[in-house]
């Protein structure tokens, strides 16, 4: 009897430190870092659907992350569309899948020191002859795609005053649209441009002429743990100084974009 007691209360006072935030403890007892990743994103956390294998900056440093916590690594599987819902319903413990610092993802999720910073790209056809340079997207009787959820969406709808916005939920449903010329260009950003110039052979990349929108990359978490906060913290400075970030940044193609200060 004494043993299940104390089965009990070792079960009791675990659900009590879950639930009053203390994510690293949660991570230490249980063994194990929960990353929510977007599988889709190029250079950053890519599932190849043939091996079942992440490449990427973030899948990389998601893994360092649990060595450094000496811990094992799951990676949940997520998206802009969900990614507030599940990290405020500790579907994971971080997002790592260089997610926009914006203004109105703050209101909802905290975010870490950015490691990455990317502007604004525009993707269209090769035989598209209406979209030569950056000054022909935002024309009238064209149509510009964003996925719903990215942070696109919001800079689009502000900054678009003859084009037409046309907001897609479903994967991959940009490039479709695109491709298949229900659409003139789709915005993303510097690692899913790069990736559309090496997988596909239809895409041709616009370029701002000047800086667009730049905004900076972090990784997020739900708001009301500083120990769990301060301790990825610290993780960023170390791989900051140690080199760590700049050689993921290099072996992803992602130097250009990388934030070592």
């Amino acid at each position: 009897m004494r043993h299940i007691k104390k089965l009990y209360l070792l079960l009791f006072f675990s659900l009590a430190l879950f639930a009053n935030g203390d994510i690293l403890d949660e991570i230490k007892s249980t063994n194990k870092l929960r990353v929510c990743v977007w599988p889709e994103y190029y250079g950053i956390s890519y599932l190849d659907q043939r091996t079942q294998q992440f490449s990427g900056i973030d899948s990389d440093l998601a893994q360092e992350l649990a060595k450094d916590l000496n811990v094992n690594l799951e990676f949940v599987m997520s998206s802009f569309a969900t990614l507030i819902d599940d990290i405020n319903n500790d579907v994971c413990q971080i997002a790592m899948f260089a997610i926009g610092n914006t203004a109105q993802r703050r209101e909802k999720i905290r975010f870490t020191t950015a490691h990455l910073s990317s502007d604004v790209y525009a993707i269209t056809t090769k035989n598209n002859r209406r979209i030569q340079n950056w000054d022909d997207i935002d024309k009238k009787g064209n149509i510009v795609a964003v996925a719903k959820g990215t942070y696109h969406e919001p800079i689009m709808k502000e900054k678009l005053k003859n084009a037409e916005l046309l907001v897609v939920d479903k994967m991959h449903q940009r490039e479709e649209e695109v491709q298949s010329g229900r659409a003139d260009v789709f915005m993303t950003d510097y690692p899913f441009a790069k990736r559309m110039l090496i997988k596909t052979n239809w895409a041709k990349l616009i370029e701002p002429k000047t800086t667009y929108f730049k905004t900076d990359y972090a990784w997020a978490m739900k708001y009301g743990d500083d120990k769990f906060y301060n301790r990825v913290e610290k993780f960023i400075d170390d791989i900051k100084v140690d080199g760590r970030l700049l050689l993921l940044a290099k072996k992803n193609g992602l130097e250009p974009i990388v934030k070592l200060k």
